[in-house]
């Protein structure tokens, strides 16, 4: 039998592709991968090992938990701390994905001597006739995850199965309903898993040694002073809620200036965006197209946007351009814009600068 490792989190996205598989013929073994998690700092909604153990047992699989904080706290956490106080706004599952979960799945893989890793998403994987694998929406498009694994990278593709894309969410708990599983009916976390008591503001102070951006001032367009805000850090973009600030208008954050220390302030029509910059772009679908090379895609700028016909360009030095054909909001620096063909496959992604 074809040996897999399925990444384990307790919940019952997760449990039912382990079936799925076994259902399949495959010699399934559960990871769960700790992540996050102390005496002193709490337990991770994403490391809930005793619920992986209990489901792995009732499956009849192999089970292995195994230690990875440090790598997460180099690859997701800092980064994330880092960025809120940058004024930007992070997708720290989208960088746990690559550089955490799949790296270490895939080196586990190797000591077990597995062929393949899966997890519980709720996507496709595909490979295309130009020979490369890309991510491919889930058929339920309410609980399609292709935007936070677009980063993944051709190695990882080529080894990950993930059996959950044709089936909607009541399906899944169906099945492990009737599986017995004690997850079936589990809720969804809806949170950043390492963030487990309080606000991420306070998280943010916690965790770095760095120093805590300063109270400033809030500034219409003009650069016009409207009054003080608590920090860089307790801002985003299209922020409207806990300014502190009555203008006598709805008022929404359009920028974060850290330069000067200022949280940019308009109304609802000034958040519309056309185009924007991209880095550290990774493309899927497609090779990396030559600098100058422009291609029509259909892009999204957050994870619940929908998305929009779109103009691509490559720029120099891992950068791309795009351009909607009609503007948007909840453009951010920081996070993730994703590109798509016309068949729902992942053509790349990148961070928005």
């Amino acid at each position: 039998m074809t040996k897999v490792i399925v990444g384990m989190s307790g919940g019952v996205d997760s449990a039912v592709a382990a079936y799925l598989l076994k259902q399949q013929g495959y010699d399934v073994t559960g990871v769960t991968l700790r992540v996050w998690g102390s005496d002193e700092e709490g337990d991770s909604r994403c490391c809930e090992i005793d619920e992986a153990r209990r489901i792995c047992e009732i499956l009849d699989i192999k089970y292995h938990p195994h230690n990875c904080t440090s790598l997460f706290r180099q690859n997701v956490v800092t980064p994330f701390v880092d960025a809120y106080l940058e004024g930007l706004t992070p997708n720290p599952c989208i960088e746990c994905n690559r550089y955490v979960k799949w790296a270490k799945l895939m080196e586990l893989a190797d000591i077990f001597g597995a062929e393949y890793v899966a997890t519980g998403h709720y996507a496709f994987i595909e490979k295309l006739a130009n020979g490369r694998y890309t991510v491919r929406k889930a058929d339920h498009i309410a609980k399609d995850q292709t935007y936070m694994l677009y980063k993944l990278t051709q190695e990882q593709l080529a080894r990950t199965l993930m059996p959950l894309g044709k089936y909607t969410k009541d399906e899944v708990r169906k099945i492990a309903e009737d599986a017995e599983l004690p997850c079936a009916h589990k809720e969804d976390s809806q949170e950043i898993c390492f963030v487990t008591e309080g606000r991420y503001t306070d998280f943010i102070c916690e965790h770095t040694d760095k120093k805590i951006p300063e109270e400033g001032n809030f500034v219409d367009s003009d650069g016009n002073v409207l009054g003080r805000h608590k920090g860089i850090y307790q801002y985003t973009v299209g922020q409207r809620k806990g300014l502190g600030i009555a203008l006598g208008y709805p008022a929404f954050v359009t920028r974060i200036d850290p330069s000067n220390n200022t949280v940019v302030l308009g109304t609802e029509a000034s958040l519309l965006c056309s185009s924007f910059i991209c880095r550290d772009v990774n493309f899927q679908s497609i090779p990396v197209p030559s600098s100058g090379a422009s291609l029509r895609c259909l892009a999204k700028a957050r994870y619940h946007q929908t998305e929009r016909p779109a103009t691509l360009e490559i720029l120099e030095d891992g950068l791309a351009k795009v351009t909607l054909d009609e503007a948007v909001k909840g453009v951010s620096p920081g996070q993730s814009a994703v590109f798509y063909d016309d068949n729902g496959c992942v053509i790349g992604g990148g961070i928005i600068r």
